[in-house]
């Protein structure tokens, strides 16, 4: 069990901590916006072909969607979905697809299972498994696996990182196998989740920490890296993406902080399907569509 009295609050009152890192208390209509996007999800999956619940491994939740581009051998953008880890499906963020493949991208949603059914470590590896499947399978759909991207909005950011840090050599594939990444309002330095009431159900312990922190395993090399994070949302959720970005341009890496005007933490998952914010094209464009 985590001492949560002994957790390093930074000034911050008990319930002030709690909003600073736990979105659903910093932003009281969040379940509205959540709601939105699964409804234009939906709506998105009539309109566009999908390929769904493809399995890349033994886990209940291990499977993944894919939305193939129109012309074959097109670039791959994998997303991974947010929830602090334990909420949320792919089916909740498959709105964005349609303007990824409608500029010729071959879009792949990813699920995984949730805590506490599983911990953050087992996650990662999951990760790994995702990406492995989409480098070897995503060319019967259209995509290039030479030119796969990915993106991940909060906890999926953080996986996302963790993706980029990840050996890739070592399970026999290109150390460049990511070509670019787009990491939203991501969790980079997990030590605060110690204190706040979510890691019920996450159950992150701190001898954890060293594995699963992206600020403690920065990307192996340099690649484009977007690091977007809305300008609504609270100080230390800003503060963590900064953190990340300057530590990586320390380390040789060329990361691009982008701070989105009005954004709180559940609007940036939405700017992922939105070309009047910077998100989206920036996305594209890093793509080279």
């Amino acid at each position: 069990m985590v001492d949560v009295a002994a957790v390093d609050r930074r000034g911050y009152s008990v319930e002030e901590f709690e909003r600073q890192y736990n979105p659903r208390q910093a932003v009281p209509d969040h379940q509205g916006k959540i709601d939105s996007r699964v409804i234009a999800s939906a709506e998105a999956r009539c309109r566009i072909e999908g390929v769904y619940d493809l399995r890349y491994g033994p886990g209940p939740l291990e499977v993944l969607d894919v939305y193939p581009a129109e012309a074959g051998a097109a670039p791959v953008q994998l997303y991974i979905h947010g929830g602090y880890w334990r909420a949320q499906d792919k089916s909740d963020v498959s709105f964005f697809a349609e303007p990824f493949t409608a500029a010729g991208a071959t879009v792949v949603v990813v699920n995984y299972d949730l805590c506490p059914n599983v911990t953050l470590p087992e996650i990662i590896a999951e990760m790994v498994r995702a990406l492995t499947w989409t480098h070897g399978n995503i060319a019967e759909w259209g995509g290039d696996p030479d030119r796969i991207f990915i993106s991940g909005n909060s906890a999926g950011a953080h996986l996302g990182a963790m993706m980029l840090a990840h050996d890739w050599p070592a399970e026999g594939l290109p150390a460049d196998l990511i070509k670019g990444a787009a990491l939203l309002t991501g969790v980079y330095d997990p030590t605060p989740v110690l204190g706040i009431s979510v890691n019920e159900e996450i159950g992150l312990t701190p001898d954890m920490l060293a594995a699963v922190s992206p600020m403690q395993n920065l990307p192996r090399r340099d690649l484009p890296l977007l690091l977007p994070v809305g300008g609504a949302e609270t100080a230390e959720w800003i503060k963590q993406t900064r953190a990340y970005a300057d530590l990586c341009r320390a380390n040789g890496i060329g990361a691009e902080y982008l701070e989105v005007p009005g954004a709180d933490h559940f609007d940036m998952t939405a700017a992922m399907g939105d070309p009047d914010r910077a998100v989206l094209p920036a996305i594209l464009a890093q793509m080279g569509l």
